[in-house]
C-alpha cells in the first residue's frame, strides 16, 4: 500500500536530490541505486506476495481502510537520514504536516488487512520516501552530507487524496505498478 506525492511536491524535490551526491554520482554513471522519480512513494503497508486469487480481498482491504479515512493529510517532504549502514544504507526522505493522520491511515490499512486474513509486514510504520540505496558505493562521509542537505529540505504542502495497491517488482532497478486506487474522504 502507498501514498504517492503530487508532480508539484516532487518537483522542487527533484532539484534537490540531484544536487545531493547520490543525484550527482548517478548522473556520472555510478550506480547510487537513486530510485527513479516516477517510482518515488511512501510505504503505508508492505504486504508481499498475495496470490491472485486474493487481490479482490486486498483490494475490498484498502477501500475501507480508505472510506473509514478521517480526512485527507496535508503533507510536505521534510528532513531526511539514513536506514541500515554499509553495503545496507539508504537514503530516505521524511515527511512532515499531519504525519499522525498518516499513520491512522496505515493502520486502518494493517487492521483492514488483518481483519481479512491477509499477510502483511507487521513492522511499525516509519513514514519516508526511499531516495536512494547506495549502499558502499560512495563514501560514508558524503552520505552524511547528503543527509545534512535533506534536513535542511523543506517541500510544499500537499494533500493526500488517494492510497494505492502496488505491485513490486525487485531487483537493482526496482518498478512499482499501481493495480488499484482508493480515494480518502474529505471531511
Amino acid at each position: 500500500m502507498a501514498a504517492y506525492p503530487p508532480p508539484e511536491a516532487l518537483a522542487g524535490f527533484g532539484e534537490a536530490v540531484d544536487a545531493l551526491h547520490v543525484g550527482r554520482a548517478a548522473a556520472d554513471g555510478i550506480n547510487a541505486r537513486l530510485a527513479g522519480r516516477e517510482q518515488w512513494h511512501v510505504t503505508l503497508v508492505f504486504l508481499g506476495e498475495v496470490a491472485e486469487e486474493r487481490r479482490d480481498d486486498v483490494i475490498g482491504a484498502v477501500n475501507r481502510a480508505a472510506d473509514r479515512a478521517t480526512g485527507r493529510p496535508e503533507l510536505s517532504l521534510t528532513g531526511g537520514g539514513t536506514f541500515g549502514r554499509g553495503r545496507f544504507t539508504v537514503l530516505w526522505a521524511g515527511l512532515g504536516g499531519d504525519v499522525a493522520a498518516l499513520r491512522a491511515l496505515s493502520a486502518a490499512v494493517s487492521a483492514a488487512l488483518r481483519k481479512a486474513r491477509l499477510p502483511f509486514d507487521r513492522k511499525p510504520f516509519r513514514p519516508h520516501l526511499t531516495v536512494a540505496r547506495p549502499g558502499d558505493r560512495l563514501p560514508r562521509e558524503t552520505i552524511r552530507e547528503d543527509v545534512e542537505a535533506l534536513r535542511a529540505y523543506q517541500g510544499p504542502t500537499w494533500t493526500l487524496g488517494e492510497i494505492a495497491l502496488v505491485q513490486s517488482h525487485l531487483g537493482p532497478h526496482p518498478t512499482y505498478d499501481r493495480l488499484h486506487t482508493a480515494s480518502l474522504t474529505s471531511l
